[in-house]
């Protein structure tokens, strides 16, 4: 709750201004609790977000904290490979880790560092690109960049861990005819199991699906399909075929943590939650092609030569 950079603040979660005092605060929480409560016909869900908003802003230590912006979950500001390899990595931990290539969520983080910098009028000069109070404020577009980008970052913690028999590339440039710098996809997986366009997001919100899309209130255009036609423009360069595609979320945004979609244009797709990805990957997907053996090399060595990264 409240770690997302798409996430409500404390105040919007009980619909008031940030300016308020702390009377009218007190008198918000007491009507979002009677509002949200299950026992009156309230949504549990957001009855927990009205608890956690004032746990966070109902003490004058507490919103003096969040309003500096050290009451809310802090952003890795580091996005280098070393970074979030060592993040997931337990001390005195030497196992090896998926080999990786190209740079996650690398396109993102450079493109919401060149908007929040333009955005707060401070350019290069700005002292804190990753200031919760800033992020909190910014235009959504802006935080959306942000949002994706740690979402990579997370996905590429997970592959990590997988170990030495899987491939991952990151951030490989899919555009075809007048395709713009952000016709990527976001990463690759290669392993036992098969071949995997991965797709990472952060809508910021609960989603549902229809006919072989997602849907919700925040989710704009057609994200499988996007994903779909960019796997197959790297799959005629690189001369593979892909076995399925994956689309990982925050897991609070999905009511159960692996939705099997079916096929979609052919393609097995399944959608799941960030803490079970891994699983996903290490099983397969229903219907797809495992690719074992010699395949394994052959896979690795025609992307290695045809993936552009971004």
């Amino acid at each position: 709750m409240f770690d997302s950079p798409l996430s409500a603040s404390a105040y919007e979660v009980l619909g008031v201004s940030p300016e308020a005092d702390d009377d009218a605060l007190r008198r918000a929480f007491r009507i979002r609790l009677r509002e949200t409560h299950p026992d009156t016909g309230g949504d549990a869900g957001r009855f927990v977000q009205v608890q956690r908003a004032w746990e966070l802003v109902g003490t004058p230590e507490a919103r003096a904290a969040y309003d500096r912006g050290r009451g809310s979950a802090s952003i890795d500001t580091d996005p280098s490979p070393a970074a979030w390899s060592a993040a997931s990595r337990p001390r005195g931990d030497t196992r090896p880790r998926a080999r990786s290539s190209g740079q996650p969520g690398g396109w993102r983080r450079e493109r919401y560092l060149t908007l929040i910098r333009e955005w707060a009028g401070r350019g290069a000069d700005l002292p804190d690109p990753y200031d919760p109070q800033l992020v909190r404020t910014a235009p959504r577009e802006i935080r959306r960049l942000l949002a994706d980008a740690l979402a990579e970052e997370a996905t590429a913690r997970s592959v990590a861990e997988l170990g030495m028999g899987y491939s991952v590339w990151h951030d490989v440039a899919a555009s075809g005819r007048g395709g713009g710098p952000d016709d990527k996809l976001d990463h690759i997986v290669l392993g036992p199991s098969g071949l995997y366009g991965v797709l990472s997001e952060d809508f910021g919100g609960p989603v549902g699906f229809r006919r072989g899309e997602i849907t919700g209130p925040a989710v704009p255009g057609a994200p499988i399909s996007d994903l779909l036609s960019r796997m197959r423009i790297v799959a005629r360069a690189g001369g593979v075929r892909f076995s399925g595609a994956i689309v990982v979320l925050p897991d609070d945004d999905l009511a159960q943590q692996i939705t099997e979609l079916g096929k979609v244009r052919g393609t097995p797709v399944v959608v799941v939650g960030r803490s079970a990805l891994a699983t996903v990957l290490r099983r397969g997907i229903p219907g797809a092609r495992d690719i074992g053996g010699n395949e394994v090399f052959d896979v690795r060595t025609r992307l290695d030569q045809s993936v552009r990264f971004v």
